[in-house]
């Protein structure tokens, strides 16, 4: 092994840096978790507060605030993965079977550019255009009809977070997807079209069985961000009318470091990643089990 080392360092060096990241960035912040055991004092810091033991966590699932986000938050999720996980797998089919180039090259520049912008930006930009007074409504008045409360209604509110949240997202995703289709043999639809298959038995029967592994570990990575519903784009746009349908776990936790909470907010975030665990290794058991051991994450 040391001899594969001595040959291979320069390749094995490489990894130094993302071996750091991690450290440094993902690793080293969990010291502070220990914070959701104890009662945090500024002036005695992290490691000399008491310990509490679960107090935190019994004042956390105790609060009425609580589970109203965590709800909130799993409904917010469970909406954008059923209208955004399936929308980058259609726009991706949709583009692989286009034989027009420059036509195909516009759609997924336009698709995949909302992605650089910020929902700082973004949720400006919605916050105008959906506001009573803004255009939408303008061209809504104009042909009759009363304005709509994008931003103030509770269910247009959510209608508006999935469908500009989707939007955001859809040429970002569709480009896993897009590459694993050109990593199909092309003769498999070669034999295919001499047997005579049409289009849509092509699809049917080769890029979507050749698909299939992509979409598998794709769907297990995003149950475990089932408790992340998009905090920068709900921080940006939610107010205090739609609270009861907008705020999530981030939010509650973001508010109680506010209040300088910080046991309370730490017992919450440690809550929300053991959760996202405990799902992404369901998820991953029940897909290897679907598939006889063939897919999976690991």
């Amino acid at each position: 092994m040391i001899a594969q080392y001595r040959r291979h360092r320069d390749l094995c060096s490489m990894i130094v840096p993302v071996l750091a990241f991690f450290l440094i960035f993902c690793y080293g912040p969990m010291v502070g978790l220990m914070l959701a055991f104890k009662e945090y004092s500024l002036s005695r810091g992290m490691f000399h507060s008491p310990w509490v033991g679960f107090a935190n966590f019994t004042r956390l699932f105790g609060s009425p605030d609580f589970p109203l986000a965590v709800r909130n938050t799993v409904v917010i999720s469970a909406l954008r993965l059923v209208f955004g996980f399936f929308a980058p797998i259609i726009l991706a089919l949709l583009l692989n079977e286009c034989r027009v180039t420059w036509f195909r090259r516009g759609i997924q520049t336009l698709t995949y550019l909302p992605y650089f912008f910020s929902w700082v930006v973004l949720g400006g930009i919605f916050l105008m255009i959906l506001g009573g007074d803004g255009p939408l409504n303008s061209l809504i008045q104009s042909l009759g009809h009363s304005p709509i409360s994008f931003l103030s209604n509770p269910v247009w509110f959510i209608v508006v977070l999935i469908v500009t949240g989707v939007w955001q997202g859809l040429g970002y995703a569709a480009v896993i997807y897009l590459a694993a289709l050109a990593g199909i043999d092309g003769n498999l639809y070669e034999a295919a079209s001499l047997d005579g298959a049409s289009r849509w038995n092509l699809v049917r029967s080769i890029t979507m069985p050749s698909l299939s592994p992509t979409v598998v570990v794709l769907l297990i990575l995003s149950l475990g961000n089932v408790l992340n519903a998009g905090f920068d784009q709900i921080y940006n746009m939610y107010n205090p009318v739609v609270y009861s349908v907008s705020d999530i776990v981030d939010t509650y936790v973001l508010r109680r470091m506010i209040d300088m909470d910080f046991g309370l907010a730490t017992a919450a975030g440690l809550f929300k990643s053991v959760v996202s665990l405990l799902l992404v290794v369901a998820a991953n058991s029940i897909a290897r089990r679907a598939t006889h051991g063939e897919q999976g994450v690991w």
